[in-house]
């Protein structure tokens, strides 16, 4: 593998890791307040609200439910007004985090459902407020739940700021259509398919420790 290729390598990679990072944070960003709000203002939940949670949780599954491809496309207009251009590194961060908040959202909403409900009605007893349930209860106890949901989310990133490359979005994805397939080079997508394997083991293995982490450091709650 020639020095041009591994430079080639080196710069697309560093910009898919922005993608991915800035997207990633905006997804959690985003996506928590979301899953708080599904979680609160459910028929059983603190706040019972069926209407709102059935209306917002109609617009989570609406954007999950647009393929990324196609979406990238009809965010163009959006994403020209809100960085200025529709090509480059900056402009796949906007459709990468319109698509990657809902995700995460649902995957937290199903973290902060399974935590146990014996704790909350607890806290409650105790003159606890609807906020104290929610900062000292749901969000420390489904953490490694969050942190294990928040890879995923990452890894499927991985796979769609790819796909952004097809727009010119930089990153490996336009590497391996530029250099790969429109000049029949076999080493570079061979070198990409290998980057990003490692890329997404990597982010997995860590995920998984840092989860498994929090669980073995989360104080049981059995009698």
């Amino acid at each position: 593998m020639s020095r041009l290729i591994l430079d080639l390598l080196w710069r697309a990679t560093a910009q898919t890791l922005e993608m991915v990072l800035a997207s990633g944070v905006l997804a959690v960003a985003g996506g928590l307040p979301l899953a708080v709000l599904l979680v609160l203002t459910s028929p059983n939940g603190l706040y019972p609200m069926p209407l709102l949670s059935r209306m917002v949780g109609g617009v989570v599954d609406a954007v999950r439910a647009v393929p990324f491809i196609i979406l990238l496309v009809l965010l163009i207009p959006f994403t020209r007004m809100v960085v200025g251009t529709a090509l480059g590194t900056a402009a796949a961060i906007v459709p990468l985090s319109i698509a990657a908040i809902p995700y995460f959202a649902r995957i937290a909403e199903v973290s902060l459902r399974e935590v146990d409900t014996g704790l909350v009605d607890a806290v409650r007893a105790m003159g606890g407020t609807r906020w104290m349930v929610v900062r000292y209860v749901l969000l420390p106890e489904s953490l490694p739940g969050l942190i294990s949901g928040f890879t995923v989310t990452l890894v499927t990133l991985v796979g769609a700021s790819a796909m952004a490359g097809a727009i010119g979005a930089g990153g490996l994805g336009d590497l391996a259509i530029r250099y790969g397939y429109q000049r029949f080079n076999t080493t570079v997508m061979f070198g990409v398919v290998a980057v990003l394997v490692v890329l997404v083991m990597l982010l997995q293995a860590a995920g998984n420790f840092c989860a498994q982490y929090l669980r073995h450091t989360q104080p049981s709650h059995k009698a």
